[in-house]
This record gives structure tokens, C-alpha cells and sequence, in this order.
């Protein structure tokens, strides 16, 4: 039928070509507690107009509470560039370039991704993304295993403790040891370390900023390690290190980090962004895939997949790993947020992020706050509470406001700290609200 029905007669027509007498007939295979009550509908509204509509009934839930919550996930703001780049056609379909010649721009763009995170990092090479920063933790680990041929794998307690539990569910029914290292004061304890590594262990695992917010130094417990034969990997936070020592200048080996916070949004958890650089020696050993520079027979430039160590290039008990997806469009924002912000951009970014930090502290000291640890940090720092924290975040939610994570539900005797987060997105009004709102519920 290639009209619509508007009169009394088309609507004969219609139900007559049905072999039907009536619109109740139409609809008969409906249950009547389901049927509408009436088609009287009113007149449509412009696109404008229902924009405006659906906002107001969105804002009617409270969707978009005052949050301080991180624990490894932060909460950036995304400049619509992004978006717009990477929705353009030719990203479409961000999966494996297996043909280079209808691929040179996506190929291009990993490439440049892969130098932009060697260089926030202080790395010599870095691969073309993994499936997030717990995975790529463990395929770290994976990767010292295979180049010193040790069993042993000594991680911090700092590190994350998600990225922990999906180490060692990963690592259960494999032939080696893992040791976990309890901190000091916030931060690694740099005596039990040393007595952990011996000819035995492949790699010790670190993170600045740990989960607790703390920053640190690890050249010296590199050189020990060093010195051990033991290779060290360090999991970092990437908009830090903007303003912090990188990894590399540290004497790092591996260095893994979730890239989240490089232009993804939080998304209910994903897909998120596996980041991952070593130095040039160990490239064959690291998982995933490498985009090269090269150039074709007429000596033009271009760009292949130069290295594909997975089990679908070659054979099972050669590959060095099982990665059977990558994260290509998350790895093209990542590439569009650096580009986009620059080196002086990053960096006056985690300054931005770095002072509000500090004036929240300052604030939270003035009302008789106490923080865990004394150790410097970037964004995020743990406050010590007079109650259960659970009992502070319910509080503090009903006034909308996400205080941060509570640390109990990973270290039972920290179960009256808070872990707070700040990022550029967080206004100075909004801090002096939680500052107050915090000091009445008190």
C-alpha cells in the first residue's frame, strides 16, 4: 500500500484489503489490558522540542551526582573532537588491519598512537593497544616470565587490587609463584621487597600513583632488581605522567596502565584501553600487535602490522598470547585526546588536576580531617573517618554527592578510610559542598 490512510474511507480501503471490517478486528490477537485506551495523540514536536522533553524527564533522576569516586577509573572531561574524529567513516570498522593497502589510515593512526605512548611513558616501543590495564598487567608479567625464564613474580600491595585478583586468577593453575608485598606508611616496603627478589624471580610489579593515591620513586628498587636479574614493570595512572617521573626514567623494563583516562568515557566499565611499552629488546616477547613504518616498492612511505606474536599467526605454543581483539577505536581516542591536548596541554591538565587536590586537603584539614598517609599524591588521597566509610558514602549519596571508594572492601583494616578522587571536571564550589556537607554529617 503506497498511501497512508487519513480519512474514514482510506481507513475502509485498508482493512477491506485485509479481509478485515474493523480496526478492533485489526488488533484482536492483543490482550485488552494492553491494547491503548485511545489514538487520540497529540500533534508531533519539533526535534528541539523533544530534546527539551526528554531532558526534563532525564533530570527527574538523580543521574548526575557530584562525584570524588576514582579507584583507577576518573572521570576526565572529553573534548568533542574526539567523538568527531572518531566517528568519522573511514574508522568505522577499528578491527585488524590484515590488508594494508585499503588500511594506511588506521594503520597510521596506531603507529602514531604507539609513539605518542612511548613518549608519555619514557619507553622505547609500544604495542597497538590490549584489552585494559588488569589484562595488560598480567600479560606483563607473562612477558618477564618468558625473557628470564624465572618463576617467581613479586607484586606491591599498592597496586591495584583488581588488577591483583585478576593477576592471580589468571596465574592459578600456572607453574609459578606469586608473592604479594604489604606497604608502609601508604607506600612499598622497600626491606621486604629486597628480601623477596632472589635468582627465582622474574619481575616485580609496582604502581605510581598506587591505589592509594601516593606517589613514588622506584629507581633505586629498579637498580636492586636490576642487579637481582629480576625485571621491574610499573603500572601508571598516563595523565600523571604529565607531571611526574616516567616509568622509563626510572630504569622501568614493562610499563602497563589503563588508558581510560585518555579521552574514553567511564561508561558503566568499558571498553577501556590496555596500555603497554618496554624497551626495543624485549619487543618479540611482547603480546598484541606492532604497527611499523616501512615503504612499498616505488619507495613510498606506509605503514604494516609488523609484528603478530598470537596464536592466530602462528603457532599455538609460540604465540605470546591469546589476543583475539584489540582495542582499536579506543586506541584512535586515546591518540585524538593526546593530540588534542599537546605536551603543554597534559601537562597543565595534571597540574590543574594536582592543585585542586591539594586545595581540597588544605580544606579538609580545616575541619579536622586526617589523611591516611603522609606521602605526596597526584589527584586521589585516602581520608581516615570517625565511621564505617560505607556509612559516610550512604549519607553523603542521599545529599548527591559520591564521597569516593571505600577501602574496606579491599583492606579490612582500612575500613574507616575513604579513597578520594579529583579531576579537572571538579569546580572549586563543588569541592568547598563537600567540604561543608561532609563537616554537618560528620
Amino acid at each position: 500500500m503506497d498511501y497512508i490512510p487519513n480519512t474514514d474511507e482510506d481507513r475502509a480501503k485498508m482493512l477491506s484489503s485485509l479481509g478485515l471490517s474493523s480496526i478492533e478486528e485489526l488488533f484482536r490477537d492483543i490482550p485488552g489490558e494492553l491494547k491503548p485506551k485511545s489514538f487520540s495523540l497529540p500533534s508531533g514536536k519539533s526535534e528541539l522540542e523533544v530534546l527539551q522533553y526528554l531532558q526534563k524527564l532525564a533530570e527527574k533522576n538523580n543521574n548526575k551526582p557530584l562525584s570524588f569516586l576514582g579507584a583507577g577509573f576518573y572521570d576526565h572531561f572529553i573534548p568533542p573532537a574526539v567523538e568527531a574524529i572518531t566517528s568519522r567513516s573511514e574508522f568505522y570498522t577499528s578491527y585488524t588491519p590484515y590488508q594494508p593497502e585499503i588500511s594506511q589510515g588506521m594503520l597510521q593512526a596506531l603507529y602514531e598512537y604507539q609513539t605518542a605512548i612511548s613518549d608519555l611513558t619514557g619507553m622505547e616501543v609500544a604495542n597497538a593497544s590490549l584489552y585494559d590495564g588488569g589484562t595488560a598487567l598480567y600479560e606483563a608479567a607473562m612477558m618477564a616470565l618468558r625473557i628470564t625464564k624465572r618463576k617467581k613474580v613479586i607484586v606491591g600491595e599498592g597496586v591495584n587490587p583488581i588488577y591483583r585478583r585478576m593477576l592471580s586468577s589468571y596465574t592459578k593453575n600456572l607453574n609459578l609463584g606469586l608473592r604479594e608485598i604489604s606497604t608502609s606508611k601508604g607506600l612499598v616496603d622497600r626491606e621486604k621487597i629486597k628480601s623477596g627478589l632472589d635468582e627465582d624471580t622474574a619481575c616485580l610489579i609496582l604502581q605510581n600513583p598506587n591505589f592509594f593515591g601516593c606517589l613514588d620513586d622506584f629507581s633505586d628498587l629498579v637498580e636492586f632488581a636490576h642487579n637481582k636479574g629480576v625485571l621491574v614493570i610499573i603500572s601508571v595512572y598516563p595523565i600523571s605522567l604529565g607531571i611526574i617521573k616516567s616509568p622509563g626514567e626510572m630504569g622501568a623494563d614493562i610499563v602497563v596502565g589503563e588508558g581510560q583516562s585518555l579521552g574514553l568515557p567511564l561508561s558503566f566499565g568499558g571498553p577501556y584501553l590496555g596500555l603497554m611499552a618496554t624497551l626495543k629488546k624485549y619487543v618479540r616477547q611482547m603480546p598484541g600487535r606492532i604497527v611499523g613504518e616501512t615503504t612499498d616498492k616505488e619507495n613510498k612511505r606506509g605503514f604494516v602490522l609488523t609484528l603478530q606474536t598470537r596464536e592466530q599467526h602462528i603457532r599455538r605454543e609460540k604465540a605470546t598470547s591469546n589476543i583475539c581483539s584489540n582495542e582499536t577505536l579506543c586506541a584512535l581516542s586515546a591518540l585524538v585526546y593526546l593530540s588534542l591536548l599537546g605536551k603543554e596541554g597534559i601537562k597543565e591538565l595534571a597540574n590543574l588536576c594536582r592543585d585542586k587536590t591539594y586545595y581540597l586537603l588544605k580544606s579538609l584539614s580545616k575541619i579536622g580531617m586526617k589523611t591516611k598517609f603522609s606521602a605526596p599524591v597526584f589527584n586521589e588521597f585516602v581520608i581516615e573517618l570517625p565511621l564505617n566509610a560505607d556509612t559516610i558514602i550512604k549519607k553523603l549519596l542521599k545529599k548527591g554527592i559520591v564521597a569516593g571508594f571505600p577501602l574496606g572492601r579491599y583492606y579490612p583494616e582500612m575500613k574507616n578510610c575513604l579513597l578520594v578522587a579529583l579531576t579537572e571536571k571538579q569546580s572549586k564550589e563543588d569541592i568547598d559542598l563537600f567540604v561543608k556537607t561532609l563537616k554537618e554529617i560528620k
